[in-house]
């Protein structure tokens, strides 16, 4: 691959806040951008120097994407594996349609850390009422997981016997679906690496998670923040996940720690995600950057941690304190005013409950001190404290 290099137009589809923190990395190198989403108004668009906004599947809009790019990488796993396959006959798409594909689907995506000798929980296939009648009672109790389209918890439901989950598969509309078993849980983590045509491959440190209700709500990282084993592992695990894909871009793969302290693979997302926003503000180099130079062949310097550093998730939720009808402002200028605080907005024009509305990044020098203005950002914006379980 020829390096596509600075003024250039580098081509994202997806218009959400990924792509809107894509887009900013990309032109602040230099680059062109354009974006394709249905929404008119969405966040990557409104900041890009073109917007599409067609529907992914669109054969036209895609033909004036591949028009205008010269390199396109994607946002969302959910991107029809077909648009990408479309565009990379006329354009270098990364990462490819083949990974993405596996990763949509749970069943393919387990073949895959299987074969790369990564552990994943117990788990079985259903596909129809004979494989429910036929589960063994060892992977019981369970999540039953739908193989597609599942996320931020959505498509999850704890059953514990096997009427539990005949009703689950029904309610899930009697979809192909995953159950896993259920493992005793210490904690979560996520590894982001990174991965050049060439094969150089670069990753962050590991970092440990907190979800509420299927969707993340704090991230921290720093100097012993995992087990030294949990997290050599984890790197190991996560670079052989995307050696085994022969992948170009940017991965993220998320882990469960257990109680004993091993490690089983969750899933992988094939771009940026949530868990590593806190490098726009506590790394030489942030995964959105990364982003940039994999999709323009680019060389990977490995990136440096500068800061320990916490990250909280800010839902639509905060605007409605104590059920309030109408959307108010949180408190940003008393969250501003904290030492380390970095407020990043994804520029949505309207706050839903639910909603990623943008997330809050404090560093320091003293984990410490950063978990207690975090403690205290936290109650200035309604969020639950403490921020950790």
């Amino acid at each position: 691959m020829t390096a596509v290099l600075p003024g250039s137009t580098l081509g994202v589809v997806g218009g959400g806040q990924l792509g809107r923190m894509f887009v900013h990395a990309a032109q602040r190198m230099g680059y062109l951008t354009a974006v394709l989403d249905p929404d008119a108004d969405s966040p990557a668009g409104r900041v890009s120097h073109h917007h599409i906004h067609t529907d992914y599947a669109d054969v036209d809009g895609l033909a004036r994407l591949a028009g205008l790019a010269d390199a396109i990488t994607t946002e969302f796993e959910n991107v029809p594996a077909a648009s990408l396959e479309h565009l990379a006959v006329a354009r270098p798409v990364r990462p490819g349609a083949t990974a993405v594909s596996i990763a949509q689907d749970r069943v393919r995506e387990k073949s895959h850390f299987v074969g790369c000798g990564v552990d994943c929980a117990p788990y079985a296939v259903i596909e129809s009422a004979e494989q429910v009648a036929l589960v063994p009672p060892n992977l019981l109790p369970g999540i039953l997981k739908t193989a597609r389209l599942g996320y931020d918890g959505k498509g999850q439901q704890r059953v514990d016997s096997r009427e539990e989950l005949a009703a689950a598969w029904h309610r899930a509309g009697q979809v192909p679906c995953v159950l896993e078993k259920l493992l005793p849980l210490d904690f979560e983590c996520s590894v982001i690496v990174a991965r050049g045509h060439d094969g150089q491959i670069v990753h962050f440190p590991p970092q440990r998670n907190l979800h509420r209700g299927g969707i993340l709500a704090v991230t921290e990282v720093h100097a012993n923040n995992i087990p030294e084993s949990a997290a050599r592992l984890s790197i190991e695990s996560a670079v052989a996940i995307a050696e085994g894909l022969q992948y170009v871009g940017v991965l993220c793969v998320e882990f469960f720690v257990l109680a004993d302290g091993s490690l089983v693979v969750n899933e992988m997302a094939p771009r940026p995600h949530n868990s590593g926003h806190w490098t726009l503000d506590a790394c030489d180099v942030s995964q959105f950057e990364l982003q940039v130079r994999t999709l323009a062949g680019l060389p990977l310097n490995p990136p440096r941690q500068h800061s320990p550093a916490l990250m909280l998730n800010l839902l639509g939720d905060l605007w409605f304190p104590e059920d309030e009808p109408k959307a108010i402002q949180p408190r940003w200028a008393d969250v501003l005013a904290l030492p380390g605080a970095h407020l990043h907005l994804y520029g949505k024009a309207e706050a839903r409950r639910g909603r990623k509305m943008g997330h809050l990044t404090i560093t320091g020098d003293d984990i410490e001190a950063i978990r207690s203005t975090a403690d205290f950002a936290a109650a200035l914006l309604g969020l639950p404290i403490p921020l950790s379980e």
